[in-house]
């Protein structure tokens, strides 16, 4: 649902109107070329998952290396759109690179019941276009992952199926039960 104008100062037409924008009832946005889409961030009860997956990358030789898996940070995919994935792998060198937007080559989105499942797949569409090598979806409800790892390939994982995230980062692998039980 996209604000009302009384909830907002003014909403963006352009992208470099929404790269400006600040909305004053307080919610995040996401922009894909010329639509602006309100992003519902992750909710308290995803608090456990998020703990679980920062614990996991803790102990990763990417993160010895100074990467970080970071939650909600704008990534530009193209000039005209801006996504925000739940949790997103970068190198310490992209990190540090301030002269390029960087692309992450490992996202994470924790799907809800009331996600839209269009949107959600032409969001992992975008996020592969852009050059994201592995994509999870979480299905915390159905204690579901399905691993990408291009537009057609994908691995459904549940019980004590593990969960990888090869080849981005080849230490990072937990079962459906540890991180969902």
């Amino acid at each position: 649902m996209i604000p009302t104008q009384s909830q907002t100062s003014a909403l963006p037409t352009t992208f470099e109107e929404f790269l400006r924008f600040e909305p004053v009832d307080g919610s995040k946005y996401e922009w894909n070329d010329g639509e602006l889409i309100k992003f519902a961030g992750m909710k308290r009860k995803h608090l456990k998952l998020i703990k679980a997956l920062n614990r996991l990358f803790l102990q990763t030789n990417a993160h010895k290396a100074g990467g970080e898996l970071i939650c909600e940070q704008d990534v530009m995919l193209s000039g005209i759109q801006m996504r925000r994935p739940d949790m997103a792998y970068f190198s310490d060198e992209q990190i540090r690179n301030e002269d390029d937007e960087p692309i992450p080559a490992f996202c994470i989105e924790v799907i809800s019941p009331t996600d839209e499942s269009e949107k959600v797949e032409a969001k992992r569409i975008e996020y592969f276009k852009a050059g994201v090598q592995v994509v999870w979806h979480i299905f915390p409800e159905n204690q579901e992952v399905h691993i990408y790892t291009s537009r057609k390939i994908v691995q459904i994982c549940s019980d004590d199926d593990i969960c990888s995230a090869r080849p981005v980062l080849e230490d990072f692998s937990i079962s459906v039960n540890e991180l969902l039980g």
